[in-house]
């Protein structure tokens, strides 16, 4: 389903012949009305982005005039406040329509800001959903590469809050890995690829789950100054470049694919959605992270907010894990973007145009840069700029 009628047919057409050549028995149909989609869904995999690229270039522009330089802009921040502005309206109908058409479906969102979405959901909806994000899995593989291991043989234990996790523990062989990362991190060339991870490593003890560039953004340190960014966050990952550079090309390999032109490769990503529906259809347990409500999984972080912890999956679906109390340094740093998530679910719910203010104002690099007034006069250029987005 999605509301765009070209982009639609163009990935109906892909997977009606991905299913012919691979799963013939699969039956692929394709809608432009949501509730028609829902209609008796087992399981609902949300990927969508309100406002689409242009709202995107708002969020990174105009903070951008007020020296805030987010890399992404998708999590906290201005930009990850607006982006969950944007969006929670829309999930939260998409909820009220699975509340009547498939109220014991499985909401599996990817739309990002992950922690704000799924806080919201969980808030102001009684359908079961789990965030998925790709920067544990992904992190473990970096990790293996830096230490020069095959990632089959290593085992790890992570949790914290979206795109701020902490791997509490990294196992090789069982044994622990955390001598073999401290002393990768001594090599520059490894050094260099993680600057502000192995710099919040050195301070914390753990490493994080999200890249340098993206981490970079959720504290106060790295982009205070040009000169600062440069030294720590080059090369620079920026993300609204890269998605408007990049759809075109995609949308025309696609269109060779389906003309014969290119071969369709079939393999295994990473990305947990698949294991999950797997788990739940077979029997077959796995586990992945998710990101979901913490009623007691994480004791040092509020109650209710959103986590990033192990869960295991069966046939009776996600079964979260306790973790208990995180190192207190790792529960500090997590609280900062807490805040700053708790602020922005109460001005979607709300409507409340203050607590938008004030969840930027306690946002850890917009507050390292701009007085209060200065961050109420941007935010209020961006509610100008993305009015016919926002639901206020």
């Amino acid at each position: 389903m999605d509301i765009n009628p070209e982009r639609l047919d163009l990935i109906t057409k892909l997977a009606r012949l991905m299913a012919s050549k691979y799963a013939p028995k699969a039956k692929i149909e394709s809608t432009l009305n949501r509730r028609e989609s829902l209609k008796d869904a087992d399981y609902v995999i949300i990927m969508i982005q309100v406002g689409g690229l242009e709202a995107f270039e708002k969020d990174i522009l105009i903070p951008l005039k007020y020296d805030v330089n987010q890399e992404v802009g998708d999590t906290i921040g201005l930009g990850g406040v607006f982006r969950g502005l944007r969006t929670i309206p829309v999930l939260l109908d998409i909820c009220r329509d699975m509340e009547e058409l498939c109220p014991d479906a499985l909401l599996i969102n990817y739309a990002n800001p992950m922690a704000i979405n799924c806080w919201a959901m969980n808030e102001a909806t009684s359908i079961k959903n789990v965030g998925l994000c790709h920067s544990v899995q992904g992190t473990a593989m970096q990790l293996a590469r830096y230490i020069n291991v095959p990632y089959e043989d290593v085992s790890y234990w992570v949790a914290g809050i979206n795109h701020q996790a902490f791997f509490l523990e990294y196992k090789y062989k069982g044994e622990d890995a955390y001598p073999l990362i401290w002393e990768a991190m001594k090599r520059r060339e490894i050094y260099e690829q993680d600057k502000v991870r192995f710099e919040m490593m050195k301070y914390l003890g753990y490493f994080i789950t999200e890249s340098s560039h993206h981490l970079g953004e959720y504290v106060p340190y790295f982009r205070t100054t040009e000169e600062r960014r440069r030294e720590y966050c080059e090369p620079r990952w920026f993300y609204l470049e890269i998605c408007q550079k990049a759809w075109k090309p995609h949308y025309e390999r696609i269109q060779r694919q389906i003309r014969g032109e290119e071969p369709i490769e079939i393999r295994r990503s990473h990305e947990y959605g698949i294991d999950i529906i797997y788990s739940m259809e077979t029997g077959d347990p796995c586990r992945i992270n998710g990101n979901v409500r913490n009623e007691g999984l994480i004791t040092n972080l509020p109650q209710g907010c959103c986590v990033e912890v192990p869960c295991l999956v069966d046939k009776n679906g996600i079964h979260p894990c306790y973790v208990g109390d995180l190192p207190p340094q790792c529960a500090a740093l997590n609280r900062t973007n807490i805040n700053v998530q708790e602020l922005a679910v109460k001005a979607a719910l709300e409507k409340d145009r203050a607590a938008v203010v004030q969840a930027v104002m306690f946002d850890p690099l917009t507050s390292a840069l701009l007085t209060p007034r200065e961050i109420e006069r941007m935010v209020n250029e961006l509610f100008e700029a993305e009015a016919k987005w926002l639901q206020f």
